[in-house]
Order: structure tokens, then C-alpha cells, then sequence
């Protein structure tokens, strides 16, 4: 129940201080005594992981709503009612057409394009991809927020040449016209200062965090002179969130104090933390807040990355996940694949827990968005791009129905899935990518 007020303050309400201008989330007083509240607003996120699944540990046995959820998916359990698992989803625009091995580089390209790229390094082959249905989104229901989209990453990006193809394609999967990609920022202060930064240069803003120790005790005099104006429900969102976002701040300082890189230069301005786990919890940390004050409704993460190198020794998986990948049926090898897989997913899980968690309207912030997270491979040992995995989160405002495992038709391209998701966001589209017509999302 809202607590009403008299008196009513915008809904994109700024703390402003010296370098900073911290949005504000929802709050009961942004709704004028007796009105309506804002409707709530649609938010999509997508999740790449690479280097394809062991099907018999990510595929449910069964359909429907009663399925039982398989060894990968384990760490999904408290948000299952929220969640969808597609099966026979495929992306045959990433196979070979005789144009090189590739099959890695094609299939983070495909991924939400459709489109068939060339290996852009053989003599008179150009770049040419697709606008990718991330940007289409943006476009639709991004236009009035302040970052149209953000980009992230939380593996270091390739250089040169990958697999047969240039390395920028599995660097994103975000492309804003066909020869453009959206580069995604690795870097936590990075997306702290666009968030949160505003006014000076970066080196500016540095100083001042330097000297206070924070960008946002600037905005405490700001901050203590809105909430006498608050009820005790708004004053005590406020604080719990300026916790938070004072929280991810410490932890930023914290792994830029253990690093060696110094912040001079915009685009190399920090280290980043140490453990891949680390990293992904601030980094999905940062876009929670972004979707919390409305600062942008979509993103997307390269979560691992095609031919990653990243090694997962914390879970006693040695080598690296490119090479795990190419297990050669051996079970002993497809076990530590399959171990990879669940943690990815037991790290990303408190993501969606959180979204779940935070309100939204007379919902939260989970029932407005929907997030995709799979890859454009489904068994990487083979290359192959069919039965590629996804699972979707969140129910876009009650626009699709959660809480089934749906066995699509084997090869259904995944592009219906997008063509779905984008009409449902009143995009007028009938064809994307190699799509076939729209996907049943009804169990």
C-alpha cells in the first residue's frame, strides 16, 4: 500500500553534488496525492555464455510446468516460477557456408542478428551484420531514458584474429547498424561514472573521489534536505539504496586499490576485481541500480565469452573453458563442463533474485523485464549451433507466461523468439534475422 502525500516530486528527481547526480528509484511521493502511478516500463537484458552446453545436464526431461529441473539449472531454483527454459531454439545462420572454420566467431554474431557474417580478414569481404534486436529495443523504449543501453562485459576483450574471424565479433553481441558494434566497457568505474558521474572530466571526478573518499558524499547535505521532506516508508528507500549504490562504490575503490593501473586515461581508468565472481557481482550490481533508477531498460553482458580462455580452477576445473569445451565425448571432461556451465549460472542467479526482489509498481522490477541468457552453440565440442541453450527470466509485465520448460520443434530458429519479444514491445515486425514467423510462448 502507497503512502499518500500532499505534495508530489518527479519521478526523474536528481541528488546533485559536486561531480555526481544520483537518480532516485521509485518512490511513494512520486505519485501525486490521489493520481495514478507512472506505468511501469519494460526492461530487457541478454546474457551471452559461450562455448556451448552438455545437453543431459542443461535439458529438462520433461515439459511444461512440472519439470524437474536438470544439474545445471540447479542454482535457478529460487527463481523458477519467473523462469522459461527453450529447448530446440537454433541459430543455423552461425554454420559454415564454406567460408572458413569460424564457428565460434558466427555464432556470437548470430545471436541476436540471424545474419550469416564472413570472415571479414579473406580479401574483399566486408563487415555486414545486422541491427541487432537489443538496439531495435533501445530504440523503441529507451529513447527518453538517459542511456539508451549499456554494453558490459566481465571478460577482457580479444585482439587479432579468432577462429578463422575477427575478434571484435565475440568481443559483443550489441550491433548498432550492420557494420557497427556496440563495444561493451569491462571496467566498473567505467559504468559507476555513467551512471552516477556528472560534470568534469574523469580525471576531475577522480580527484574529488580521491580527496572525499567518495563521489557521493557530495550529495549527503542534498539527500538530507529531500528526505525532511519525505515519509518514513520514502526516507527509508532512500538511505537503502544510497547504501547500496555507497556500497558497490567501496567495492570499486577497493579492487582499484589492489591494482596497478592507474585512472588517467578514460578508457583504461581502473583495474577491475580479481575474481571472475567478483566481477560479475558488481558489474550485475551496477545494472540492477540502472534498472532500479531507470537510467537505461536495456543491456546486454558477455558473461563468458566464445573461445574463452578464463580459467576455473576455483572449482576445480583446470585448463580453460575453450579447451574444457572440446571434451570429445570424454565423460570425465564433459563433467567439468558441465561444472562450468552451473557455476556460471550460480553466479548470475542473485542478479535475478534481486530483480525479483526490488518493487515495482504494484510488481517488481523481474515482472517488468525480461532477460535472456544462453549462447549461440549448443554442443561445443562439435561446433554445432543447434539446440543452442536459453532460458528467459521475468515476465515483461505479464506479457509472457513463466514457469515452463517449452520444447520448440528441433531447429526453430531462435529469431522467432526475438520477432516475439520485440512485438510484444509493440515493435512492428514480422521478419528478423532467419526467423520463421513468431513463437508460441503459451506452455
Amino acid at each position: 500500500m502507497r503512502y499518500v502525500t500532499g505534495k508530489s516530486i518527479a519521478r526523474r528527481t536528481f541528488l546533485r553534488g559536486a561531480g555526481a547526480a544520483v537518480a532516485l528509484p521509485m518512490l511513494d511521493s512520486m505519485v501525486p496525492a490521489f493520481g495514478q502511478a507512472p506505468a511501469p516500463v519494460p526492461r530487457l537484458g541478454f546474457v551471452y555464455v559461450g562455448n556451448g552446453i552438455i545437453h543431459d545436464d542443461w535439458k529438462p526431461a520433461t515439459t511444461g510446468k512440472d519439470f524437474a529441473l536438470p544439474p545445471n539449472l540447479l542454482p535457478l531454483a529460487g527463481v523458477r516460477e519467473h523462469m522459461n527454459v527453450l529447448t530446440g531454439l537454433s541459430h543455423l545462420e552461425a554454420d559454415s557456408r564454406g567460408d572458413g572454420s569460424g564457428d565460434h566467431t558466427r555464432a556470437c554474431a548470430a545471436w541476436l542478428t540471424g545474419v550469416h557474417v564472413y570472415d571479414r580478414t579473406r580479401p574483399g569481404v566486408e563487415v555486414k551484420v545486422a541491427t541487432s534486436a537489443d538496439q531495435l529495443a533501445a530504440r523503441q523504449i529507451g529513447s527518453d531514458s538517459p542511456i539508451q543501453s549499456l554494453e558490459l562485459t566481465v571478460e577482457t576483450p580479444q585482439q587479432g584474429a579468432c577462429d578463422s574471424g575477427d575478434c571484435f565479433y565475440v568481443n559483443t553481441v550489441s550491433w548498432r547498424n550492420e557494420s557497427t558494434p556496440n563495444m561493451t566497457e569491462i571496467h566498473p568505474r567505467v559504468v559507476f561514472e555513467r551512471l552516477f558521474g556528472d560534470g568534469g572530466s574523469s580525471a576531475e571526478r577522480l580527484a574529488r573521489v580521491r580527496r572525499t573518499g567518495s563521489l557521493l558524499d557530495s550529495v549527503d547535505a542534498e539527500a538530507r534536505r529531500l528526505a525532511g521532506k519525505l515519509g518514513g516508508g520514502d526516507r527509508s528507500k532512500i538511505n537503502e539504496y544510497l547504501d547500496t549504490v555507497r556500497e558497490i562504490e567501496r567495492r570499486i575503490q577497493n579492487a582499484e586499490a589492489r591494482g596497478e593501473q592507474s585512472l588517467e586515461l578514460p578508457e583504461r581508468p581502473t583495474s577491475i576485481p580479481e575474481s571472475f565472481e567478483a566481477h560479475t557481482e558488481l558489474m550485475l550490481g551496477l545494472q540492477h541500480l540502472a534498472f532500479q533508477t531507470d537510467a537505461t531498460r536495456v543491456f546486454s553482458m558477455i558473461h563468458a565469452r566464445e573461445l574463452s580462455g578464463r580459467s576455473y580452477a576455483q572449482i576445480g576445473v583446470g585448463g580453460n573453458h575453450h579447451g574444457v569445451s572440446h571434451h570429445r565425448d570424454d565423460p570425465t571432461l564433459m563433467a567439468l563442463k558441465s561444472r562450468i556451465d552451473t557455476h556460471n549460472l550460480r553466479v548470475f542467479a542473485p542478479f535475478i533474485e534481486k530483480l525479483a526482489a526490488t518493487p515495482d509498481g504494484d510488481g517488481s522490477l523481474l515482472d517488468q523485464s525480461l532477460i535472456v541468457y544462453g549462447g549461440g552453440m549448443g554442443n561445443g565440442n562439435l561446433h554445432r549451433h543447434s539446440d543452442i541453450p536459453c532460458l528467459t527470466f521475468g515476465s515483461l509485465g505479464g506479457r509472457i507466461p513463466t514457469g515452463s520448460h517449452l520444447a520448440c520443434e528441433m531447429d526453430t530458429p531462435m529469431c522467432n523468439l526475438l520477432v516475439t519479444m520485440l512485438q510484444q514491445l509493440d515493435i512492428e515486425i514480422e521478419q528478423f534475422g532467419d526467423s520463421s514467423g513468431a513463437l508460441n510462448l503459451q506452455a
